[in-house]
């Protein structure tokens, strides 16, 4: 016949399973993992990149200093080329790069921004931003190892 089903006097008990069911939990973990895997292809963000050739410039070709704006301590800005760098400031700065870079089409140049390490984070990003809107879009960042 069937179990028996009795008290604390005797008799044959049905015993009790204790164990967590983890069907649903591994249900729900590979759903999970499936909208990761869909998800994390969409979050990618394609950025251009302008690096230079990989093969080295033919052997005799006269190299040229690049410009560079150099951001001093309490914001003082400076523009040239090599050792040859004269003071600017945030009005004229467009004007001064393009004739450190000798006019025509400059915007298309590249220029580099070296900081002190103890310049105002708003005094670089206003040089940035000031590069930007003259159209100065190919702008490197020149760092240095502090000792």
């Amino acid at each position: 016949m069937g179990a028996k089903l009795s008290g604390p006097r005797g008799g044959k008990t049905i015993a009790q399973n204790a164990d967590i069911n983890v069907t649903p939990f591994v249900d729900i973990m590979l759903v999970l993992l499936i909208i990761f895997m869909v998800a994390a292809p969409l979050a990618t963000v394609s950025i251009r990149l302008d690096l230079p050739p990989a093969s080295p410039p033919p052997p005799g070709a006269e190299f040229e200093e690049p410009v560079v704006i150099n951001i001093q301590r309490y914001g003082d800005l400076f523009v040239g080329r090599g050792d040859q760098l004269t003071q600017s400031s945030i009005a004229s700065l467009p004007v001064d790069v393009c004739a450190a870079l000798g006019g025509g089409a400059c915007q298309e140049e590249r220029v580099f921004v070296r900081a002190d390490a103890e310049v105002m984070y708003n005094d670089f990003m206003t040089v940035m931003n000031t590069l930007q809107q003259s159209g100065f879009l190919k702008v490197g960042l020149i760092n240095e190892d502090i000792e």
